[in-house]
C-alpha cells in the first residue's frame, strides 16, 4: 500500500521514525512529508534512509511530476504523526502553503491523525472545535494518550505509541482491502484499540429481526465504567459492571441493527453475551478521554447513539508515573482533580440531523418523586431525545442483574417505568427508541 506519513513540528517526531520503519518493514511504500519545523527535530537524511524515498517540504521541488498533487492522489492512506495543535488548526482552515498541506487537500484517501501537544493546548476550546470539525469531515483520530509530556508535565496529550498507530493503520488498510472502510460507521475512527481484542466487522446476525424499525440501522452503545489513573496501579472509578449497556447492544443486534459497543472496563464474563455476535463490534476504552474520542468518532456514522456507560466526572491533574508509596511522603497524598468533558453534551452539540441520542442518569434519591425531578433536570441540561433514569445505591442498579428504568422523552413526559432483568429493561428502552424514530 502507498502511505504518506506527515510529520509535524513536535518533540514526538522522534517516535515517528519507529513508525516509518514499522510501515516499511511491513512492505508498504512510505513517503515521508515533514514540515520545516519537523526537520528541526528529526533531519531529512533520517527520513530518506528509513523510507528509501527523497524527502522535501516544498511544493517547488520535483515540479514536472506535480508532486504536491501526485502524493495525495496516489495515497491509500495518509497518517499525520505527530499532529500539533498548529497542524490541526491549519488542516481545519485548509491551508496549503507547504507540501503536507497540498497533499492533504489533494487526497481522497482516509486520513489518520495522531495528536501530540501539552494538555492545556489539547483541552483548549479552539483545539477541541478544530477536532470536532475535522471529525465531521471524516478525519480519523488515534489518541492522544494520558501520560508523561515534555518536562515534568503529565496528562492527556501524549502521542500514541508507534506500535498502536501501526496496528490502527493495519486495521484501516485491511478494512479498505475488504471494501468495508466506508461502511464502518461512515469510515470514522473509533479511538485507540487493540484489533486483536475486537470482533469481526459487523454484519447482520442470521437470527436478527430484519423487519422492525431498528433493522439495518447503525447503533453506537457505550457501556461499563471509565477509570481515571492516579498512578500505574490505582484509579478513580465506579461500580458499573456494564451489564445494562451490553444488554442494550445485544437487544439492538437482535432487532437487526449493526452495533458498535464502546466497552469501558467490562469483564469478559459480561461481554460474553455479545462476544460471538457478528452484528456487534466491541471497542475497548479506558478513560473518559478515550471514551469521548471513540464516541465522537463512532457517532458520526450512527443513526442512534445510546450512552449507557458511567463516566467519571473528574480526572487526576497529575498522574504519577510511579506507584505512590507511603514511605515517600509524610502523610496521605493530595489529589488535584480536573473536570472531564461532558461527553453527552458534546454529542448533542455535534449531532447529525435525524440522529437519536439517548442518555442514562444513575441517581441516588429519597423517593421516586425526587428521582424524576433529578432526571428531568438532567434531561433539560443534556438535550437528548430520551433519558433512562435509574436509582442506584449500595444494593441496586450497579453490579445487579435487575434494574428499574424510568424512560423520559424530550418533553419531560414519562414514557415508561420498567422493572425486570437488564435484558427486559433494554428491550423497553429500544421500544422507546423505535417510537422516536417513527
Amino acid at each position: 500500500m502507498n502511505i504518506v506519513l506527515g510529520v509535524t513540528g513536535g518533540i514526538a517526531a522522534y517516535k515517528s521514525v519507529a513508525l516509518a520503519r514499522l510501515l516499511v518493514e511491513a512492505g508498504h511504500e512510505v513517503h515521508v512529508v515533514p514540515t520545516d519545523d519537523a526537520l528541526r527535530f528529526v533531519g531529512k537524511p533520517t527520513w530518506e534512509a528509513i523510507s528509501r524515498h527523497p524527502v522535501t517540504t516544498s511544493v517547488h521541488e520535483d515540479v514536472p511530476e506535480v508532486r504536491h498533487v501526485a502524493l495525495g492522489q496516489r495515497a491509500d492512506l495518509v497518517v499525520i504523526a505527530p499532529a500539533t495543535a498548529n497542524t490541526l488548526a491549519r488542516m481545519t482552515a485548509g491551508l496549503a502553503d507547504d507540501l503536507l498541506g497540498t497533499t492533504l487537500l489533494a487526497t481522497r484517501a482516509p486520513v489518520l491523525v495522531a495528536p501530540a501537544m501539552h494538555t492545556e493546548m489539547w483541552q483548549h476550546a479552539a483545539t477541541q472545535d478544530n477536532v470536532a470539525i475535522l471529525r465531521r469531515r471524516g478525519v480519523l483520530f488515534i489518541g492522544p494518550e494520558s501520560g508523561r509530556l515534555t518536562g515534568n508535565d503529565s496528562g492527556p496529550g501524549r502521542m500514541s505509541e508507534p506500535e498502536q498507530i501501526f496496528a490502527r493503520v493495519a486495521e484501516l488498510l485491511a478494512d479498505s482491502d475488504s471494501d468495508s472502510l466506508a461502511q464502518d460507521l461512515g469510515g470514522q475512527d473509533l479511538g485507540t484499540q487493540d484489533p486483536g481484542a475486537q470482533n469481526p466487522e459487523p454484519t447482520t446476525a442470521l437470527s436478527a429481526d430484519t423487519s422492525g424499525p431498528l433493522a439495518g440501522l447503525r447503533i453506537l452503545v457505550s457501556a461499563g465504567g471509565t477509570r481515571e489513573p492516579i498512578d500505574p496501579v490505582r484509579f478513580i472509578g465506579n461500580r458499573s459492571s456494564g451489564r445494562q449497556g451490553v444488554a442494550v447492544a445485544a437487544a439492538a443486534a437482535a432487532r437487526g441493527a449493526k452495533v458498535v459497543l464502546l466497552s469501558a472496563n467490562i469483564d469478559d464474563s459480561v461481554l460474553a453475551e455479545v462476544a460471538d455476535n457478528p452484528a456487534v463490534r466491541v471497542v475497548p476504552v479506558g478513560t473518559a478521554a478515550e471514551l469521548e474520542s471513540a464516541a465522537h468518532a463512532g457517532s458520526a456514522g450512527a443513526e442512534v447513539v445510546i450512552m449507557a456507560a458511567a463516566v467519571s466526572d473528574y480526572r487526576v491533574a497529575g498522574v504519577s508515573e510511579e506507584k505512590i508509596r507511603k514511605e515517600d511522603s509524610d502523610g496521605p497524598p493530595t489529589l488535584t482533580l480536573l473536570e472531564n468533558p461532558d461527553i453527552l453534551a458534546g454529542l448533542v452539540r455535534d449531532r447529525r440531523p435525524g440522529q437519536v441520542l439517548v442518555g442514562f442518569a444513575a441517581e441516588t434519591a429519597a423517593d421516586e418523586v425526587e428521582l424524576m425531578e433529578r432526571g428531568r433536570r438532567k434531561l433539560a441540561r443534556k438535550g437528548v431525545d430520551l433519558l433512562a433514569v435509574n436509582s442506584v445505591g449500595w444494593s441496586e442498579g450497579f453490579e445487579s442483574s435487575d434494574n428499574t428504568l424510568h424512560i423520559i422523552e424530550a418533553s419531560g413526559a414519562l414514557v415508561e417505568r420498567i422493572s425486570g432483568t437488564k435484558q427486559q429493561t433494554a428491550d423497553a428502552l429500544l421500544d422507546a427508541v423505535a417510537a422516536v424514530l417513527r
